[in-house]
């Protein structure tokens, strides 16, 4: 069995969803692991990660829509506020989502369907540095 573990960082330039396919991919591949598992972890209370749509970009704004709407800003019940009006709900949509997936790997690949990709879902306005946290577990 052996373990790979690697950082990244991702800027962000405000709200919305940043493909990490990629990078997740190659890391996967320098790892040398044919089969077994990549667990991929985000640093933050901000920001979250989602398999999604990586086909049609239009999934991905329908998905911003939604979150707009399920958690607004400028809510006068919200009291953790420091950071501003986005602050809250930020917190809120990550814990909607997740900050961390598990994809299984064999042949040495990702085994996404065919229309998903991996996603950095930035919460805040303001661009941000996301540190993102990859584990291939594996033999």
């Amino acid at each position: 069995m052996i373990a790979c573990t690697h950082t990244f960082t991702t800027a962000t330039r405000g709200q919305g969803t940043y493909e990490i396919t990629d990078e997740v991919a190659r890391l996967v591949r320098e790892s040398g692991i044919e089969t077994g598992t990549v667990t991929v972890f985000v640093q933050h209370t901000s920001a979250s990660l989602v398999i999604y749509e990586n086909a049609d970009p239009s999934a991905r704004t329908d998905l911003h829509a939604f979150f707009r709407r399920l958690c607004p800003e400028d809510e006068d019940y919200f009291t953790h506020t420091a950071e501003g009006p986005d602050d809250m709900p930020s917190h809120l949509r990550m814990a909607l989502t997740r900050t961390s997936e598990v994809v299984p790997i064999a042949h040495g690949r990702l085994q996404l369907g065919t229309w998903q990709g991996l996603f950095l879902f930035e919460h805040r306005r303001a661009p941000h540095r996301r540190t993102v946290v990859v584990t291939v577990l594996g033999v």
